[in-house]
């Protein structure tokens, strides 16, 4: 019989193989690997960690074109960091190619640069004049995590 704990990497495969079916993607290896590891972290996460991360599994340029891909269909959105770095987190399950609706609050972190999405603080409508496109709005707090705000208490 198998436990619960080996049974966990089946059903997020399951659940990603879904994902990419419902953005009408193809269903690859590396396309699985990176929602993997993006799906297990906490933050957003940049193109040259995930590169170390995922090590010799897939190639730099295959990679560069599963974040372009999922970002252009809606399955992660990019955020940039405090040094200007792009990372990338999963977008909500309303998302899609024609629109991202991942419009909450990114709080990064000014010691270590991690990116969190607080997807409870959503941003307000924006009325924009007529004949605006409005293609995304970010708005970022910047403070200390609680990690590292810990770590300054005890110093």
């Amino acid at each position: 019989m198998l436990r619960a704990i080996d049974t966990a990497p089946v059903l997020a495969n399951d659940k990603f193989v879904r994902l990419l079916r419902q953005h009408k993607l193809k269903v690859t290896q590396p396309r699985l690997c990176v929602l993997g590891v993006v799906a297990a972290k906490d933050t957003a996460i940049s193109q040259p960690e995930l590169e170390k991360l995922l090590g010799n599994e897939i190639d730099r340029v295959t990679l560069y074109r599963v974040l372009a891909t999922f970002e252009e269909k809606g399955i992660f959105h990019k955020i940039f960091d405090l040094h200007g770095t792009a990372t990338y987190a999963l977008c909500s399950t309303e998302c899609d190619e024609h629109h991202h609706h991942d419009e909450h609050v990114h709080f990064i972190c000014s010691a270590c640069n991690s990116i969190y999405c607080l997807d409870d603080i959503k941003l307000p409508k924006i009325n924009l004049p007529k004949g605006y496109q409005l293609n995304s709005v970010g708005i970022n707090a910047v403070g200390l995590c609680a990690q590292c705000r810990s770590t300054t208490i005890t110093k």
